[in-house]
């Protein structure tokens, strides 16, 4: 939109905390994904990378000096862990003076999901698959049928902007108004989207 042009949209990158995840710090800073930013609007892109992700971060930047940010405009940062909670970073991509409302990326973990939800920012979900049992994929999969987030793939994160971009407006509020256990607080609302019964 022609309004938008000069303001900041963010991309935040999340990896929690409790297990690396390599492969969605490598797939966000590979070109293709920074290309698909850049051509969303977005101006930057702040990656929570853990501790063994700031080795591929300063890798990626020495490899590709300013070049990255001046082909393709974007601003390029990340950290390895805030104590107190993602929450700033999070709401750091929420519209707001001088910013435009960007997107969340985030493995599957429900705390992590949770947060980008009571925030009510766009948000892609990716599993990471080297967990035991993938149980990543089971909530990644129900939030994307309740519409609630995109399911993303390390593979094609494109593609996952490329969605969040053509649904983000149409998104339902969280938590969900049905909810048949409202009074039971957050364990009701979990349960009711993951399909639990009593």
């Amino acid at each position: 939109m022609a309004e938008d042009i000069g303001r900041r949209k963010l991309c935040f990158v999340t990896i929690g905390a409790t297990a690396a995840f390599d492969s969605l710090i490598k797939a966000a800073l590979e070109p293709t994904f920074i290309q698909a930013l850049q051509q969303n609007g977005y101006t930057d892109l702040r990656l929570q990378h853990g501790r063994d992700g700031a080795f591929i971060l300063k890798e990626c930047l020495a490899k590709n000096g300013t070049g990255m940010t001046e082909a393709f405009g974007l601003n390029i940062t990340g950290f390895d862990f805030n104590t107190q909670g993602l929450g700033v970073e999070m709401r750091a991509a929420k519209a707001g003076e001088g910013a435009v409302e960007g997107v969340v990326i985030s493995h599957a973990g429900s705390g992590s999901v949770l947060d980008a939800l009571r925030i009510a920012i766009p948000l892609i979900v990716v599993p990471n698959p080297s967990l035991l049992n993938n149980h990543q994929e089971e909530l990644a999969e129900a939030m994307a049928q309740q519409g609630y987030a995109v399911h993303g793939n390390i593979h094609d994160l494109p593609a996952a902007i490329k969605e969040i971009e053509t649904i983000r407006d149409g998104r339902p509020a969280w938590p969900p108004e049905t909810n048949r256990r409202h009074g039971e607080g957050l364990v009701g609302i979990m349960d009711d989207e993951m399909g639990f019964v009593d």
